[in-house]
């Protein structure tokens, strides 16, 4: 069997950095409803054609009415006044309400003329068509002014925001039915492997199930994305450079899995300069070591291990802050935390750095890895360490600062306070 040697291999940091350097942001720009724009990033600064609210409305239900007939009034010397009208928010009092007199309000009808303040249905004694007070209202209790979530003219939304639900509901108050956003990017799966076989198919003999579509799937969408996973392709390098160049015609990313090594049937490290200007091969970190990147004018290229834990491992500190920035998300997907190790983790490695996948509660952080050929060395993983080169074990009680992953990749459940 044929290995070829691996040439520089470059530092965990300067890998990061050299692949979210080369993740464009995305361009392109759509339109969509704002029921589907949660998460979705603002291509355009949107602001408010009108104040809002544009009128004075009740805030709860009462009596509108002036506030000076209450001016002295007090449980020995009460103030009554005829109800005049009933309001509901879909309606409104066309006439002027005369000093003295009270109209039923309903939330978010508008004051109607000749009134300055509302009081609510509990603080009022009713008498029939009449209501009696006992104290002073004050102007402009339980009303909503003009403007006063915000003024014509307010930035409802800044370009390159991440949409929220409050900024949603503002847009919609202000009559928008659509937004504009910048496009989710594509992402594009291609593994590779005589030996697996697509989730479905029936069992054969010396194959395995592929399983890196499902869990980069996973981080693709965490990461504002759209994945598009394809069926694996044979160990041929004229198959596997037709399928990643008609992958690129329809994606924004295109993420390789297996054959990034250096045995015999390892053909990414050959067909990826053909794609495009090689940003690396070989990383001086385990698990992962075998992994590569490029980049052609309109796409970036990514050959990740084919063994799961380490695929999906690379994908957490390396794939995931590339993804995000081609996505214009914020930030790498992570905060940092420091832990206390509750258990023994792996031994580190001279010339190579340990990527600790770790479950944290609290501020301990238990090690989950075990080996990189088994997706359960990452189950229940919910952080992770990237520590230096060295040559002793690391040990249970060392204090650590980890990533700890944001939901959705991260337990919602275990989240820190933020």
């Amino acid at each position: 069997m044929e290995m070829r040697p691996f040439g520089h291999l470059i530092s965990a940091e300067r890998a990061r950095a050299r692949l979210w350097r080369a993740a464009a942001p995305i361009e392109l720009v759509e339109s969509i409803p704002l029921e589907e724009a949660v998460g979705r990033v603002a291509a355009a600064t949107v602001r408010a054609p009108a104040p809002v609210p544009p009128v004075e409305r009740a805030t709860w239900d009462g009596y509108a009415f002036a506030s000076s007939i209450t001016r002295s009034a007090s449980p020995s010397r009460p103030v009554e006044m005829p109800v005049v009208a009933e309001l509901f928010a879909d309606r409104r009092l066309r006439r002027t309400v005369p000093c003295g007199s009270a109209v039923a309000i309903a939330t978010g009808a508008e004051l109607p003329r000749g009134t300055d303040t509302v009081e609510i249905f509990e603080r009022v004694r009713e008498l029939g068509p009449r209501i009696r007070i006992d104290h002073p209202v004050r102007p402009g209790r339980y009303v909503a002014h003009v403007g006063d979530d915000y003024a014509r003219g307010a930035r409802l939304v800044r370009q390159g925001e991440l949409l929220r639900p409050s900024a949603l509901g503002s847009l919609a108050a202000s009559g928008f039915a659509r937004i504009r956003v910048y496009r989710a990017p594509v992402v594009a799966i291609v593994p590779n492997g005589n030996e697996l076989l697509a989730p479905g198919e029936r069992p054969r003999p010396n194959h395995i199930y592929e399983s890196n579509n499902a869990t980069l799937s996973a981080i693709v969408r965490a990461a504002g994305g759209i994945p598009r996973p394809m069926r694996p392709v044979a160990d041929n390098p004229v198959r596997i450079e037709a399928m990643l160049r008609r992958a690129a015609r329809s994606s924004d990313v295109v993420v390789a899995t297996g054959g990034s090594s250096v045995g015999e049937h390892d053909y990414l490290p050959q067909v990826f300069p053909r794609l495009g200007r090689l940003l690396f091969h070989g990383i001086a970190v385990r698990p992962g070591k075998p992994t590569l990147a490029a980049r052609s004018s309109r796409t970036l290229f990514v050959g990740m291990p084919g063994h799961p834990t380490s695929c999906l491992s690379n994908a957490f500190w390396l794939l995931l802050p590339a993804l995000r920035r081609v996505a214009r998300l914020p930030g790498p997907g992570w905060i940092d935390q420091p832990i206390r190790l509750a258990s023994d983790a792996d031994r580190l490695t001279p010339g190579l750095a340990t990527v600790v996948p770790l479950r944290v509660q609290g501020d301990r952080g238990h090690p989950t890895f075990f080996d990189s050929h088994a997706i359960t060395s990452l189950y229940g993983a919910n952080a992770f360490a990237i520590l230096p080169p060295g040559d002793r074990p690391v040990r249970r009680g060392e204090r650590l600062v980890v990533h700890r992953l944001l939901p959705p990749l991260g337990d919602p459940a275990l989240a820190p306070n933020r």
